[in-house]
């Protein structure tokens, strides 16, 4: 067809809608003037919403709201873009009565989808103004006109499938029945081009319902799976709670959904606004998105951020200088290394600096320590080699060479800015900046930057959320909530235990590479490595290849990518233990012809490449697809020079040589074994495990 032809066609097309919308308009308009008890206003608002019904939408009026005091709505509305408490009025500006009973509504229908898995960000209380027009927001409720209802319930996101829609509306229509009377007739000519057939009302039981939702969404693509709440994990997205609170549980089960769910559920209940943090600084790109994704209406009000970002904005919005400089930085701790710390009593141990620049990073300053009087008797949490009293001299003596050095560069370095803004924090004891913090991944956090976003919010109730597992640590070191000051009392302590990522095969297949290693979380209780979790997916599979040569593994991982299934690169990830191993895999892809996006730069949207970089970076996502080429080869080429590593798969002790594995290797390699794991987590579909060897 030629381009007048198509526009022609176009332009046919319109004109059939319009036809069709007016006719809709009219036999909603007829249906809504029978309804005698509102006025004419009323009537037109009714008439909108009776036009949706065509289009797929459910609308229950004059609902009875079993457990409100007040009845403070008038209809329900039931469509793609979720669910919507309407109430509709010829006044002024609501006052403070009419508000509060459409909240008591809202709340109401919360409670009663919340058993089908839906979350309450899903539920919008709206009030609509008859003769006016009009769109803004009073709190949580939005306001519109009686010319704004339509397009802005259409140009909802949507989030609901047609035979949820119907299942969701069915439910609510059991849970709030009608007054006698108050049927509406909602057999309005339906679209031709957009009506589908579907199961009659009623067919959906409870669980066929979660079935249809947990199915729904892993069809779509991997972003969108990660806004799934499952009816389980919804109590602890509206949960009360008096102090701080804390999420934890293994790799799969939900823990960073429910926060983001939380996050959106306070930013609607709270005027002041919700401070999202994680460690990693990828990962508040994609929260955010999967949260505007969620709950648009209240994406603008929670900002996520990487902890030292938020830090260092903090400082200079206060006026406190920071300077910032990690390559000068680091080139302190070098001098300080060869001056004092290469020929000390630390050489017997571990020659290597970098186990020594960790404990300065992660246990002496990431413990805000200033005196060798602590530093003696703190307990190094997650730090397997012993140091006697003349070890821990040496080491003191190492970091205040090194502190000496960095102060004569004039820069900071990134512990530094996190105990500037702790002790700003305590110097100006303002009102809190934010009415809850949410923190992901708490676990790869130090104990000043826990203390630093306690700071923020106190113990003040529902103000500080801790997210994370100690299984899934990738830095060295460790704390204790009670080291940062934090009580978690009763309830405040939730462990979430259904992975609903994993099958049983990459589970297992995870698992069998920490089993031996038993680890103690931020709470101070000792856990086995292998846990026991309740599965809810059962279809992933583990692939395993191996082949003699680089460039053999090399062309098999390229065949495997061009298997997948139309779209796949979408969902699809090669994670890397090394940045030099993702300079490798990046040119073999590019040469390849197959798009790559480095994980650096992904925002959580869906783009048509193959998702690359490091274990590391890959903390707190998910995707169909995992590739991990080459996974074993840093056990395989060990963990200090001259030192044997252990095999993946828990060892401890000794290697098979016989030769004794130094304290400091094995603490290396127990954190080698904690990243591959979390590589591994990250598979829901598909598990590619690649080897060189024999």
């Amino acid at each position: 067809m030629g381009a007048g032809g198509a526009a022609s066609q176009r332009a046919q097309d319109a004109r059939r809608q319009e036809r069709l919308l007016r006719e809709q308009w009219q036999a909603a308009r007829r249906q809504a003037l029978r309804w005698s008890a509102v006025g004419e206003g009323e009537q037109r608002v009714l008439a909108q919403l009776l036009v949706l019904t065509a289009r797929g939408w459910r609308l229950l009026v004059d609902r009875r709201w079993s457990g409100t005091r007040i009845s403070g709505a008038d209809m329900l509305l039931v469509g793609p873009g979720g669910v919507f408490v309407i109430d509709v009025t010829a006044g002024g500006r609501p006052d403070d009565g009419q508000a509060a009973g459409l909240l008591a509504a809202t709340k109401a229908a919360e409670s009663a989808v919340a058993s089908l898995g839906m979350s309450p960000v899903a539920v919008q209380p709206l009030m609509v103004f008859a003769g006016q027009r009009l769109d803004t927001s009073r709190g949580r409720i939005r306001l519109l006109g009686e010319h704004e209802i339509g397009p802005a319930l259409l140009s909802q996101r949507h989030r609901l499938r047609p035979e949820s829609v119907r299942a969701i509306a069915d439910h609510l229509e059991r849970v709030f029945p009608g007054h006698a009377g108050s049927s509406v007739d909602q057999r309005t000519p339906p679209a031709p081009e957009q009506h589908r057939p579907g199961p009659p009302d009623g067919l959906f039981d409870l669980e066929g319902l979660r079935d249809a939702a947990l199915k729904g969404a892993m069809r779509a693509p991997i972003e969108q799976w990660m806004t799934f709440l499952h009816p389980d994990q919804v109590a602890l997205v509206r949960r009360d709670w008096a102090g701080p609170a804390r999420i934890s549980g293994p790799a799969g089960t939900g823990k960073t959904v429910v926060a983001l769910h939380r996050a959106a559920y306070l930013a609607r209940r709270t005027t002041g606004r919700i401070l999202y943090v994680t460690f990693a600084n990828n990962l508040p790109r994609v929260q955010s998105t999967f949260l505007e994704a969620m709950a648009p209406a209240v994406a603008d009000r929670v900002d996520f951020r990487s902890l030292h970002s938020w830090a260092q904005e903090f400082l200079q919005e206060r006026g406190i200088p920071v300077r910032l400089h990690g390559d000068k930085a680091e080139t302190a701790f070098s001098l300080a290394w060869k001056n004092v710390g290469r020929e000390s009593r630390l050489a017997e141990l571990d020659p290597a600096p970098t186990y020594w620049r960790e404990e300065i990073d992660y246990v002496i300053k990431g413990r805000g320590l200033t005196r060798f009087e602590e530093y003696v008797t703190v307990p190094r949490r997650r730090r397997k080699a012993r140091l006697h009293r003349a070890h821990r001299q040496a080491v003191w003596e190492l970091y205040e060479a090194y502190e000496s050095l960095r102060g004569e560069r004039g820069v900071h370095d990134f512990n530094d800015v996190l105990s500037l803004a702790l002790a700003e924090t305590a110097r100006r004891r303002e009102r809190p900046p934010y009415a809850a913090v949410i923190v992901d991944e708490v676990q790869d956090l130090t104990l000043v930057g826990v203390r630093l976003l306690h700071a923020l919010v106190g113990d003040a109730p529902n103000g500080l959320l801790l997210v994370g597992d100690g299984q899934q640590t990738v830095y060295p070191g460790g704390f204790r909530l009670t080291d940062a000051g934090i009580d978690i009392r009763g309830d405040r302590g939730q462990v979430l235990r259904t992975n609903y990522r994993n099958s049983e095969r990459i589970l297992e297949a995870a698992l069998s590479v920490v089993a031996d290693d038993a680890f103690e979380d931020i709470d101070g209780l000792r856990t086995p490595g292998r846990r026991d979790v309740d599965l809810t997916y059962h279809d992933g599979d583990v692939v395993r290849v191996t082949r003699p040569t680089v460039e053999a593994h090399d062309g098999e991982l390229l065949d495997a990518l061009r298997a997948l299934p139309d779209g796949g690169r979408a969902d699809t990830a090669l994670l890397c233990p090394s940045m030099r191993a993702i300079g490798h895999y990046q040119r073999l892809l590019t040469q390849a012809g197959i798009p790559v996006c480095q994980l650096e730069h992904y925002d959580g949207r869906a783009v048509d490449a193959v998702k690359l970089g490091t274990y590391r970076r890959a903390k707190g996502l998910e995707f169909k697809y995992v590739f991990l080429p080459r996974y074993d080869a840093v056990f395989a080429k060990g963990t200090q020079a001259g030192t044997p590593a252990g095999p993946p798969a828990g060892t401890s002790g000794g290697t098979p040589g016989g030769t004794e594995t130094s304290e400091t290797a094995r603490e290396r390699e127990e954190l080698l074994r904690s990243r591959l794991f979390v590589a591994m987590t990250r598979a829901r579909d598909l598990l590619w495990l690649g080897s060189v060897g024999p």
